[in-house]
């Protein structure tokens, strides 16, 4: 026991000496959570389909004939009906219940399904406990976390709208409160948020996107900005939805923020579809 003590004193001391020992445990914490949270039941690996309604009676149910098939449950399990931008649900009660989007859930067997809403597009989102992507899920890969990826970066308060395509193949108008201005490994950068709640929502692309990281682009979270900076943690870039199931309606960089080089941080590609 006295030969160990000496060691891990060191250790000890060697952590406390490290600056950077807090944020990389920091770091860690956040992308255990990431994991966590895709695994959750409210998490993206278990969202396994995705049915756009037509203009009146949509039938569901595991009968192949059905509007929705439906991989469990009964033959027949129901009917939902879209008037415009509203949508039933009637069950085996007979009962019609109104939806509204992202709140009701209908539960059908082990499924849950709820609406959404994507332009003129309204869809049922389907969740399943014993989707193929949470069976099969590998967990997640990250580059190595590099402090100086953490960045102070200036905050122009310069609003504009932004054309931020999807992939469905629309295009909408969204504004962005400003700007982040700042420098990375020699090159200048500006990129244009959305505000999302009580937060800064950035969708970026750089050169490795397809080369290590998703092919699309990654999403960047940040608190809104404070005397005129914000801060831009990019060992917190994080796949989008879409990466981990063909049923999410991802938002894809603005051409804006299109970088034209690589920024070897945060989530790598998960490579699953």
């Amino acid at each position: 026991m006295r030969l160990l003590l000496p060691a891990l004193s060191f250790l000890l001391i060697a952590a406390a000496a490290d600056p950077n020992h807090e944020y990389l445990k920091s770091i860690e914490i956040w992308r255990t959570t990431q994991e966590r949270t895709l695994k959750s039941d409210t998490g993206w690996l278990n969202v396994a389909g995705l049915f756009w309604l037509k203009e009146g009676v949509n039938r569901a149910g595991m009968d192949p004939a059905s509007d929705i098939v439906l991989p469990a449950g009964p033959r027949k399990s129901g009917v939902f009906t879209r008037h415009g931008n509203s949508v039933t649900y009637r069950g085996a009660d007979g009962q019609e219940t109104p939806l509204r989007p992202n709140r009701d859930i209908v539960g059908i067997g082990r499924l849950k399904l709820f609406v959404i809403v994507r332009g003129e597009k309204i869809g049922l989102r389907m969740r399943d406990p014993e989707s193929k992507m949470l069976r099969e899920f590998s967990g997640l890969k990250w580059y190595p976390i590099k402090p100086e990826a953490r960045i102070v970066a200036k905050f122009v308060a310069q609003p504009k709208k932004i054309r931020v395509p999807n992939v469905l193949g629309q295009n909408n108008e969204e504004a962005a409160p400003g700007y982040a201005e700042f420098t990375w490994q020699g090159h200048p950068v500006r990129l244009y948020p959305v505000r999302e709640e009580n937060r800064l929502f950035f969708i970026f692309r750089d050169q490795t996107s397809a080369h290590g990281t998703y092919g699309a682009g990654r999403f960047l979270y940040a608190d809104l900005p404070a005397n005129g900076t914000v801060i831009l943690d990019f060992n917190k870039a994080e796949n989008p939805p879409c990466a981990f199931t063909p049923f999410a309606t991802c938002p894809l960089p603005p051409k804006e923020n299109r970088l034209p080089f690589a920024v070897e941080t945060g989530e790598r590609d998960y490579g699953h579809h």
